[in-house]
C-alpha cells in the first residue's frame, strides 16, 4: 500500500489500514482491511457468515487487538488509551444477554459512566438522557431479564449512549426481533447523530438506513460503496452468498 493510501485509510471517525488478525487456533479472521468512515457516516457491513464483521467490529474498541494501523477520530489504539477508546466506540454485541448483567436496568446503564470516574449527578443524568433515547424512560428498576428481546437491544444501546461515544458499532442488532420491534428498533438508529457501523444480514433494512454498504467477504472487504450500487449488483452479491428479496 502506498503512503499516500496509508494516510487515506486512517483518517476518519474510524481508520483502518492493512488490518490483520488470526485467532489462536490459527483461523485468519482478517486479512489486510482497509477502511475509512467519516465522521456521521452511517455504514451497513453486510458479509456471509464468517466474513469477519464481528471480528472487525470487535477490533473498534480493543476488545481483539491484530496487526495493522486502526484509529478512531484519528487517535491510534495503543495500551494506554485503551479506556479512551471504549469510551468513544460504543459497542452492541448480538445478543443483549451479553452486555446486561446487572440487578437493575438503572445499573446496567450506569456502569460505564461510574467506571469512567463521574460524579454522581452526572451519572444519574447520563441514564436518564440514555433512556430517553431508546425510548425507556421509566423502566431504570425494572430487572433486564424480564424484558422482551426488543427491550434489552434497546438498554444494550443505551449502556453505551451513557458514555457519550463519537461512534456505534452494532453487531447484527436486528436479529430475531418480530417485525415490530424491527421497526422500532429502525427509528431509533434514524434518530441517533454518531457515526455509525452496523453488521445486519437484513438487506431491506440497509437499504433503507444506509445510505454506504460495504461487503466482506474471507476476512476482506470486497466492495464498498453507495446502497443502492451494491444492492443492485445481483453477481457482486450471489459471488458472496448475499441476495436480494
Amino acid at each position: 500500500m502506498r503512503a499516500t493510501e496509508v494516510r487515506a485509510a486512517v483518517d476518519g471517525a474510524i481508520g483502518i489500514a492493512n488490518l490483520r488478525f488470526a485467532y489462536p487456533d490459527g483461523v485468519q479472521a482478517l486479512r489486510g482491511v482497509n477502511l475509512t468512515i467519516a465522521a456521521g457516516e452511517k455504514v451497513a457491513l453486510l458479509g456471509p457468515n464468517g466474513a469477519g464483521k464481528t471480528t472487525l467490529l470487535l477490533h473498534l474498541n480493543g476488545i481483539l487487538r491484530g496487526k495493522g494501523d486502526l484509529r478512531i477520530m484519528g487517535e491510534r489504539l495503543n495500551n494506554g488509551n485503551l479506556k479512551h477508546f471504549r469510551a468513544q466506540v460504543g459497542l452492541v454485541f448480538e445478543n443483549p444477554d451479553d452486555q446486561l448483567f446487572s440487578p437493575t436496568v438503572f445499573d446496567d446503564v450506569a456502569f460505564g459512566p461510574l467506571h469512567m470516574g463521574l460524579p454522581k449527578d452526572e451519572v444519574l443524568e447520563r441514564v436518564r438522557l440514555a433512556l430517553a433515547q431508546v425510548g425507556m424512560e421509566g423502566f431504570g428498576e425494572r430487572l433486564p431479564h424480564h424484558l422482551s428481546l426488543g427491550q434489552k437491544k434497546r438498554i444494550a444501546i443505551a449502556t453505551v449512549l451513557s458514555m457519550s461515544p463519537a461512534i456505534l458499532a452494532l453487531d447484527e442488532p436486528f436479529s430475531s426481533l418480530d417485525p415490530s420491534a424491527r421497526r422500532e428498533l429502525m427509528r431509533l438508529l434514524q434518530t441517533l447523530p454518531q457515526t455509525m457501523i452496523v453488521s445486519t444480514h437484513h438487506i431491506p433494512i440497509v437499504r433503507h438506513l444506509f445510505p454506504r454498504t460495504v461487503v466482506m467477504d474471507d476476512g476482506r472487504v470486497v466492495a464498498d460503496g453507495e446502497t443502492e450500487a451494491i444492492l443492485a449488483d445481483a453477481a457482486l452479491l450471489e459471488a458472496h452468498g448475499l441476495e436480494v428479496f
